[in-house]
């Protein structure tokens, strides 16, 4: 019996993912494990994606119906209409009969199936009734509650889709025009006239869409590439490959090579590293190789969620109180009362009993309240489990620009290298930022916007770009290649200065140029850590005339190894102010026990200034050469004593973030660059903003709106709420349930008749599961959200264990009342004796809800919210009614003497005093969850 629960539990964890539409993105991103082999790629797929890589460009252009420079915006509709969206098919909505099922397919809905048939096949059709009822009750809310978080949930993602930058073709216009659009991000190396780029969101591509890519771009769709520039694809979500494949727009592979290793082909689901690319797109939706594997990556590969894994082992604390209790109850009745079929009957109503059958609909509820009132506060939840781990997050990485600062970088200097104001530093940076197309940051917005404002620096007019060589996180430079009208190559570089400064042989100043000798070097680094001290980024920029005039020959293709025996021109210097919320928001996180580190790609000068000003305390600020010179032992020591973190590459971000973890943390990561995406993913939550690139806000599991660590510090207090509300749910329901059972035990083992009829057990256990709808909206003392909350289940099963047997006192006061105070104490007036249990039994779990959902006095210093009390006394109204009213023979119940009435409340009562009291004790001994 124990191995049919779990299959069917893990069954039932499979089959909900809680609100799967939240999980696409993850999904894309990397459900296969680290090191994980390829998955295999179905015959016809392969056949013709392999087909495409070794089909000339413009062949596959024609049999497509496009152009180099794309599809019109009519044929792209047309062939939208057509095909569909560009979407896999574990990623569309269920069919409602599909859904409905997989809310009715859980163990607990089952057992309660079985009881049910079981009561028509003994022709107990009052008990097949209620117990009917109770699926149809857990089944349909659930239903009602999922499809309505499903479309809140399709509402949200709307708020934060992502985008492909895709070629169109404009006629009449010539190339180059689109810039005189005012984009920035537009292109402006001649390619094809009349060719403008848009921003298309990926849901709407189609075969024959030619897109262009640069670093942090996702890959919407199968592709193949028609031009590309030092591009380096991530495809660890397919392949498991931890470094990163450089991709040409011609394959150099042998026929033999597999799909996967095809230089020109690019995959969905995989990400840019850094280059520049266009890509032809081939195939869409279920047709691309992540497409066509998605439904076996999800069934195989996707591991338990700390959330999952959580409810799993509470889940399973419960059932393993059920496989003791029920044949303990069904062994001591048959024993007892010699009757082993109503026995049997009856153990199985005990352990239906025990089984929180609403469970899954107030976990779903719950959560999607919560996620509906984060939003409202700017946050958008992507997978409602995450709520979980928000709740529970004790540590915080943040990344420093526009989470401590505003996001809001101007250019406040452009010097030579002896801090003079330099204009002609200004204009080569200008040059350098207008004609790169690669990861246009916030710093080349600064450098344009301020150039603009002084006509004598757009030299564009007299320089036409003839290459360039793309950002990338290991050397930290860029560099673009113009041309003057006389044929000069110019190569202008700009990047970080100790980068830069390691390809440099020489320094500008005005008409001189000066060898680059250790005193100069000094002086160069005294200036540069002056305008760090005042809180400015530095980027050098330097440059080198690679070809005269006179060198008419054509040169061949730019790369990294020209960067060299360059000659530094000078600084730009940028401002980001710290925000002024930054500094509560920072006091309020640490007032709810979540402790924040800065991890920051800048110098540690800029982050100390920074820090400071925000009120971190920097102390001693760790760089990234010296996480390198750690072991995972000394990182893991490391991590603990110190907050800030400078000059970082991405694998030093997610080995700060593993290390955390490893030692017992709750690690939160916040960051919105490519650089940020591989600690997003190893972070238990990992958190981007609406205008991050593609993959970070594909790695992410919250999304915020505004970048704010105000508004984080919200969705930690409504985390850790929703998970209060689950928690209660749990505590509450297990604690009252055990003690009913235990109260069976007793009662069985001296009764001559049974204590309850199944029927009332059912019904009681119905009327209780019905009063606990509203606890999703219920209150949470402020006590409760001051710091991280999880799973415990030891605590749960301690939790039955001392509460449970407290209403398990005053059911027997109540045998012992109804025995001697109303003589039911035979056969014959057993219905008056069941009545007297059943009454009491409901109003004490009722009771019970607003004793143990505060650690305070209730009602008096914790009030639960109005719909919970409402729903309690409506509850509690009704349970009196049963035996009162007109229906109470079909029940098998009977109306009770107004002397009953004194002696409930005197129980009730003196039950309210004895829990209070347990509580104190329990929770200053063991804590209040």
């Amino acid at each position: 019996m124990k191995n049919v629960l779990k299959s069917l539990f893990e069954s039932f964890l499979r089959s909900r993912r809680m609100l799967h539409h939240f999980e696409r993105w993850q999904t894309l991103l990397g459900s296969k494990p680290a090191g994980a082999a390829p998955a295999a790629m179905p015959p016809d797929i392969a056949r013709a994606l392999a087909t495409a890589a070794r089909t000339d460009a413009g062949e596959m252009l024609a049999s497509l119906h496009s152009s180099p420079q794309g599809l019109a915006e009519s044929q792209a509709q047309a062939l939208r209409q057509r095909l569909g969206s560009n979407e896999v098919r574990h990623e569309q909505p269920l069919s409602w009969w599909v859904h409905l099922w997989q809310c009715y397919r859980n163990p607990f809905n089952l057992l309660l199936t079985v009881l049910a048939l079981v009561s028509y096949v003994t022709e107990d059709m009052k008990a097949a009734l209620v117990i009917g009822s109770m699926v149809v009750l857990s089944t349909v809310l659930r239903f009602v509650q999922e499809s309505r978080s499903s479309k809140a949930a399709e509402r949200l993602k709307a708020m934060v889709s992502n985008t492909a930058t895709v070629l169109r073709p404009v006629p009449g216009r010539e190339a180059g025009d689109a810039r005189d659009a005012g984009d920035e991000g537009f292109d402006s190396t001649p390619t094809h006239a009349g060719t403008v780029r848009v921003e298309v969101p990926m849901r709407d591509l189609v075969p024959g869409d030619v897109i262009a890519l640069s670093a942090g771009d996702m890959i919407p769709a199968d592709c193949r590439l028609l031009n590309a520039k030092d591009l380096f694809i991530s495809q660890s979500a397919l392949t498991g490959e931890a470094m990163p494949v450089e991709k040409f727009s011609i394959d150099r592979g042998s026929d033999e090579a597999g799909v996967l290793e095809r230089e020109n082909l690019l995959f969905m689901g995989t990400n840019v590293i850094s280059g520049t690319a266009t890509a032809l797109i081939v195939h869409t939706g279920s047709r691309t190789f992540f497409g066509a594997l998605a439904q076996r990556v999800t069934a195989t590969d996707q591991g338990t969620s700390a959330f999952q894994a959580g409810i799993n082992r509470v889940s399973w604390v419960l059932i393993r109180f059920m496989l003791v209790m029920a044949p303990l109850v069904l062994v001591i009745n048959g024993v007892a009362k010699g009757d082993w079929w109503e026995a049997a009957l009856f153990a199985l109503s005990i352990a239906v009993g025990l089984t929180p059958e609403m469970l899954p609909m107030i976990v779903t509820a719950t959560l999607a309240k919560g996620a509906v009132v984060m939003s409202r506060q700017k946050v958008i939840v992507k997978r409602l489990e995450a709520i979980h781990n928000f709740g529970a997050m004790d540590v915080l990485c943040t990344d420093k620009t526009g989470t401590l600062t505003q996001d809001r970088i101007v250019l406040e200097r452009h010097t030579n290298a002896w801090g003079e104001t330099s204009d002609h530093v200004l204009q080569m940076a200008y040059l350098n930022s207008f004609h790169q197309t690669g990861l246009k940051n916030l710093l080349d917005k600064a450098v344009l916007s301020h150039a603009e404002m002084q006509p004598e620096t757009r030299l564009q007019t007299a320089w036409r770009k003839i290459d360039e060589v793309p950002f990338d996180f290991s050397r930290r430079r860029m560099s673009v290649v113009v041309e003057n009208g006389g044929g000069e190559h110019l190569l202008i570089c700009k990047g970080a200065l100790e980068e830069i400064l390691s390809a440099c042989t020489s320094v500008e100043r005005g008409d001189d140029v000066l060898p680059l000798d250790a005193s100069l070097l000094a002086r160069i680094h005294g200036i540069a850590s002056e305008l760090n001290t005042q809180g400015l980024r530095v980027v050098a920029v330097a440059s080198r005339v690679v070809t005269s005039g006179a060198q008419s020959a054509p040169h061949p293709a730019y790369s990294v190894a020209d960067e060299s025996a360059l000659t530094l021109l000078g600084y730009v210097a940028f401002l980001d102010p710290p925000k002024e919320s930054t500094a509560p928001a920072l006091r309020a996180l640490a007032e709810h026990g979540v402790a924040v580190k800065v991890l920051t790609g800048d110098n540690e000068l800029v982050a100390r200034k920074v820090c400071g000003d925000v009120g971190i305390e920097a102390g001693h600020v760790v760089l990234g050469r010296e996480i390198e010179a750690l072991d995972d032992a000394g990182l893991r020591t490391l991590v603990e004593r110190h907050q800030v973190f400078a000059k970082l590459t991405p694998a030093h971000k997610e080995r700060i973030v593993h290390a955390l973890h490893a030692n017992g943390h709750v690690v939160g990561f916040m960051g919105d660059g490519i650089n940020d995406a591989p600690a997003l993913r190893a972070a238990d939550i990992g958190i981007s903003v609406d205008g991050a690139v593609d993959v970070a806000k594909e790695s992410a599991d919250i999304i915020l709106l505004e970048k704010s660590l105000m508004v984080l510090e919200q969705g930690v207090v409504e985390g850790r709420r929703t998970f209060a509300n689950m928690l209660k749910y749990i505590k509450l329901t297990a604690s009252s349930n055990f003690g009913n059972v235990f109260s069976v035990l007793v009662a069985s083992a001296f009764l001559p008749f049974l204590p309850m009829l199944p029927l009332h057990l059912l019904v009681q256990n119905l009327l209780y599961d019905v009063s606990q709808i509203a606890i999703p909206f219920d209150n949470v003392d402020a006590e409760f959200l001051r710091k991280p909350q999880s799973w415990n289940p030891a605590d749960l099963g301690r939790f039955m264990l001392f509460f449970g047997p407290l209403s398990s006192v005053f059911d027997i006061l109540t045998y012992a009342v109804m025995w001697f105070a109303f003589s039911a104490n035979t056969v014959a007036h057993q219905t008056l004796f069941q009545s007297g249990w059943f009454v009491e039994g409901l109003l004490s779990q009722t009771l019970i809800v607003h004793l143990i959902r505060t650690r305070k006095i209730p009602f008096l210093q914790s009030r639960a919210a109005w719909p919970l009390l409402a729903m309690g006394a409506a509850i509690a109204a009704a349970g009196i009614w049963l035996p009162m009213g007109r229906l109470a023979h079909y029940f098998r119940l009977q109306a009770l003497p107004l002397a009953y009435f004194p002696w409930l409340a005197a129980m009730l009562a003196g039950y309210a005093t004895l829990t209070q009291t347990v509580k104190g004790w329990y929770a200053r001994r063991y804590g209040w969850q």
